[in-house]
């Protein structure tokens, strides 16, 4: 059976026989891997001009393209991410999953797709391996979930059996530092009441499910932030990548195998508050932390940002409600639903479309009252102008003349 249509050559034939037609290609760039490998472990020079000589002589009646691109397949296998090292560099991809061994998937301009590239079992350990160990973290049977970040910010999950039925399972989430704008998200009007919220200090929570873009679209509007104040971001995997001059990140620690104590999101929010910030952002709040960042909010942090999975700007608060809830202390939920209403002034939610476009569906004002919620703007048009004055003393009150454009 031919293997399917793809932009790049099969990696790994499959171990259980398929992809023939590979075999002959995969057997070559395993005994090149194993050259290579006895030629490092001896202390010799290994680079890509040494291994395109080896390929030369192992696969001498190949195309030079084929020989080219074997080469750098070898490569990739001594380090990287082996045969998805080509997959990762594509920069219409936003997630690599191989579902064990076999056939790897990707996202691509927000749509499912199986690609060429095949990987064997023993090379899916390795690469995991590759990727766990230099950040002290194990994947094995004993702690068969794991959540990693490559050295360019990508978020990888890793399960391992008997957890992953079929084999290892290994998800990448591709981080692209990308200059988009507000208008890449929403109308003109729209996006000129964003950037008003962001001058104004306003205390914003993006909402949105997975793959709605909220990191990203989080990353545009800390654009807007002046290039005078001092931003500290809190995440659970730094993903954020801002171009502001003066710039702290926090990221969370797991425990590692060496016995060292988690950092939780909830830690680093509490020791935000001891680095003088002007704005905190919150890369996402999906827990107790919830709790020390409306503290925050309500004791003279304005301009925090952050985001959090939910359904809709409703859901948003909802969801706030009972992570606060998590943190414990016994407060009464009116007592969580008041200190949500002073804390946080809009949501804006985001929604990915069946093409994979990323788009703003709502702006909603957050008031007190049994609404709680007044849209502004939803994905047609801005309807409305805030209620609330600016945060910021020195900011300019909302244009009415965005409602004309």
């Amino acid at each position: 059976m031919s293997p399917p249509a793809g932009p790049h050559p099969a990696g790994d034939a499959p171990e259980d026989g398929a992809g023939a037609a590979a075999e002959p290609l995969a057997a070559v760039e395993r005994d090149l891997h194993g050259l290579v490998v006895e030629a490092c472990l001896a202390g010799e020079p290994v680079g890509i001009e040494q291994i395109r000589e080896l390929v030369r002589q192992r696969a001498p009646l190949l195309s030079p393209e084929l020989q080219d691109a074997l080469a750098q397949r070898v490569e990739a296998r001594l380090a990287g991410l082996g045969p998805l090292e080509a997959l990762v560099a594509l920069e219409a991809v936003s997630d690599v999953m191989v579902n064990g061994p076999g056939a790897v998937w990707v996202e691509e301009g927000g749509t499912l797709r199986r690609t060429a590239v095949t990987v064997g079992e023993s090379t899916l350990h390795q690469l995991i391996e590759r990727v766990v160990a230099p950040l002290g973290l194990r994947a094995d049977r004993t702690s068969p979930l794991t959540d990693a970040r490559l050295p360019d910010g990508s978020r990888v999950n890793v399960v391992m059996p008997p957890v992953a039925v079929d084999g290892p399972y290994l998800v990448i989430r591709r981080f692209r530092a990308c200059a988009l704008r507000l208008e890449d998200f929403a109308a003109p009007p729209v996006a000129a009441l964003l950037r008003w919220l962001v001058a104004a200090r306003a205390n914003i929570v993006v909402s949105g499910g997975t793959g709605a873009g909220k990191t990203t679209f989080l990353n545009t509007m800390a654009a807007h932030i002046p290039a005078d104040q001092r931003i500290v971001t809190v995440e659970d995997a730094a993903e954020l990548d801002l171009q502001a001059a003066h710039v702290v990140r926090l990221e969370a620690r797991p425990p590692s195998i060496e016995g060292l104590a988690a950092v939780t999101v909830r830690d680093l929010v509490r020791n935000a508050l001891r680095m003088r910030p002007d704005r905190i952002l919150v890369g996402e709040v999906r827990g107790s932390e919830a709790f020390d960042m409306l503290q925050a909010m309500n004791t003279g942090h304005d301009g925090c940002l952050s985001t959090c999975h939910a359904n809709s700007p409703a859901d948003a608060l909802g969801r706030l409600e009972t992570m606060v809830l998590m943190a414990g202390g016994g407060l009464p939920l009116q007592a969580v639903r008041d200190q949500i209403s002073s804390a946080v002034d809009f949501v804006v939610h985001l929604a990915r479309g069946p093409a994979g476009a990323r788009r703003v569906v709502a702006v909603a004002e957050v008031r007190g009252g049994p609404e709680r919620l007044a849209t502004l703007a939803d994905p047609a048009a801005l309807r409305a102008l805030p209620e609330a004055p600016p945060r910021a003393f020195d900011a300019p009150p909302a244009d009415p003349a965005w409602l004309d454009l």
